[in-house]
């Protein structure tokens, strides 16, 4: 059974028209003839006739190459499963610390949450219990069906779709937090312009992405082009992620630099790991500036 206070402010990523759903049914219609599954209770709302067509990244531009993100990230879903990694101690540690760093710039205000290349869920793991409304979304059918099956709150909803198309009203949502994923996207301009639509006047869009990552590259078996490692295409930093953003839309900005590479290669999270967030942070700044090699960037960034 598909639930949501958003029901009324679902659009087609086809039409843009508002999506109509009658109680029983397992999909959602438009005006236009467009139909978009129900499949386990999350709504399918991938386009029908949008065909990819965005700016290609510079690897795909030097190769001549096209990147059906689409279809790849399908794939990704089910060959590496969030849901079943064993991952060590120092990863482990590396994430807590960057959820904790993004959940300190939701704003206490906040009523729903949009989670963007959701993951395993964290954000509504962490936030539905706090009485916040969060959607998981992934452009991936497996991952939202995953989140919600693991994370059964009432104000936890799943929902497939595609940035760069999303099924959202405009001003619909009052945080939105997109982890780790703005460096895998094939135009990082278009994909903040997307989310900024749907963000309320006011709203928070929050955005994590490796710091000045050197990207490298592997040989791929298939096509024997080089590929880019963990499918990364973009490396940034707060120079680069001030200068795409939508800046007629977006008001107040700051950015936190954090995640220092020393203290995680020399496994200080057997001590860490003990430590309350505050106190890690402060260590973790003086690394920064005493060694100089974060890892992480994270830029909040408030609708006007």
């Amino acid at each position: 059974m598909y639930k949501s206070s958003l029901k009324a402010q679902l659009i087609s990523p086809d039409s843009g028209e508002v999506l109509i759903y009658q109680a029983g049914q397992q999909q959602l219609n438009d005006q236009s003839g467009h139909q978009y599954p129900i499949e386990d209770g999350v709504p399918i709302l991938l386009p029908v006739e949008r065909l990819e067509s965005f700016t290609k990244s510079k690897i795909h531009k030097d190769r001549g190459t096209d990147f059906h993100y689409m279809e790849h990230y399908q794939k990704d879903a089910e060959v590496f499963d969030y849901f079943q990694l064993n991952l060590g101690g120092a990863t482990v540690h590396e994430n807590r610390r960057l959820h904790e760093v993004i959940s300190s710039e939701v704003p206490k205000n906040a009523k729903n949450i949009l989670d963007v290349g959701c993951g395993k869920a964290w954000v509504a793991a962490h936030f539905c219990p706090k009485g916040k409304e969060v959607f998981s979304m992934d452009i991936s059918t497996v991952n939202p069906k995953k989140a919600v099956k693991a994370h059964p709150f009432d104000n936890h909803h799943g929902v497939v779709a595609d940035v760069y198309a999303l099924p959202f009203a405009e001003n619909a949502f009052d945080c939105i937090i997109a982890s780790e994923i703005i460096e895998h996207v094939p135009n990082p301009r278009a994909f903040m312009q997307c989310l900024v639509k749907v963000l309320r006047p006011g709203g928070k869009l929050i955005i994590t992405t490796p710091y000045k990552e050197k990207i490298v590259h592997h040989l791929c078996i298939h096509c024997n082009h080089p590929t880019p490692e963990n499918a990364h295409l973009h490396s940034f930093d707060e120079h680069i992620l001030m200068d795409i953003r939508p800046k007629k839309d977006l008001a107040k900005a700051n950015y936190r630099i954090f995640s220092n590479k020393w203290l995680i290669k020399l496994r200080s999270h057997i001590i860490f790991k003990h430590f309350p967030h505050q106190l890690w942070w402060f260590f973790d700044q003086i690394a920064n500036k005493t060694l100089g090699t974060p890892t992480r960037i994270l830029l909040a960034f408030e609708k006007k």
